[in-house]
């Protein structure tokens, strides 16, 4: 079932989103070579505690931090822990979520630690460039698929891959909510977007193949290939008719 949000409880949800984007502008900041990626979690705990919210992530179906840091070909849900040491070169997809007031907010961003090339520099703002393309479809009166159409053409027209067996979703008391997203699909198809609908648009894309690969650990998913993924997400409500990005407005 789709939960539609009244505007109070949009209200309370971008500043759910503020508290994430905050943590995550901090955690950003502290990137580069040599950090580990402990450390970073505990930079998203200590923003948390000053707002009085709770970190959405840990002790979700298990999970033990607070942030997710995939590196490199890590694609999401990577382990923050101390043996994971950034270098130079890398790109670290960092994901978070905060739980404030009895209200989910969700975001992730990939960024580029150092020197890199800039295929990779266009690789990694291909992941930004396919939120704003999906996004720019979340209108009342659209369909799901018509996002997700939106950012399958973008990504694949500068020839990278889309992650399937990962998507996007609804947000709102729930971390998780109907309906899922894919980054892939056709338009005119799937659930109506409405007013008062919330949703984490997030695309994930590969350098290469666009299958998966799931680690012993129980969460870390990697490309098939071993090539680069980037992520980018925020949390996004309809609005007069139109998109409003929570968080960031």
């Amino acid at each position: 079932m789709i939960n539609i949000k009244t505007p109070s409880e949009i209200k309370i949800m971008d500043m759910a989103n503020k508290i994430v984007n905050t943590a995550l502008s901090e955690v950003e900041k502290r990137i580069s070579p040599g950090v580990r990626a402990s450390q970073l979690n505990e930079v998203a705990e200590n923003v948390v505690r000053k707002f009085g919210a709770k970190p959405a992530f840990k002790g979700y179906n298990g999970y033990k931090y607070s942030i997710c840091v995939s590196v490199n070909d890590e694609i999401v849900h990577g382990l923050p822990e101390k043996n994971k040491v950034i270098k130079d070169g890398d790109i670290v997809s960092i994901d978070f979520g905060v739980l404030y007031n009895g209200y989910y907010g969700d975001a992730a961003r990939t960024v580029i630690v150092g020197d890199v090339g800039q295929p990779v520099r266009d690789f990694v703002k291909t992941a930004e460039d396919a939120f704003y393309a999906g996004v720019s479809r979340m209108k009342a009166g659209n369909r799901i698929g018509d996002i997700s159409n939106a950012i399958q053409t973008l990504v694949e027209s500068r020839g990278y891959g889309v992650v399937r067996d990962l998507v996007g979703h609804g947000i709102g008391t729930a971390l998780h909510e109907d309906p899922p997203v894919p980054n892939y699909g056709k338009p005119g198809t799937g659930p109506d977007i409405v007013e008062g609908m919330v949703l984490a648009i997030e695309p994930m894309i590969t350098m290469g193949d666009f299958r998966v690969l799931y680690d012993s650990d129980g969460w870390t998913t990697r490309t098939y290939d071993g090539k680069l993924s980037a992520h980018f997400e925020y949390s996004v409500a309809v609005v007069d008719g139109g998109y409003y990005i929570l968080g960031i407005n």
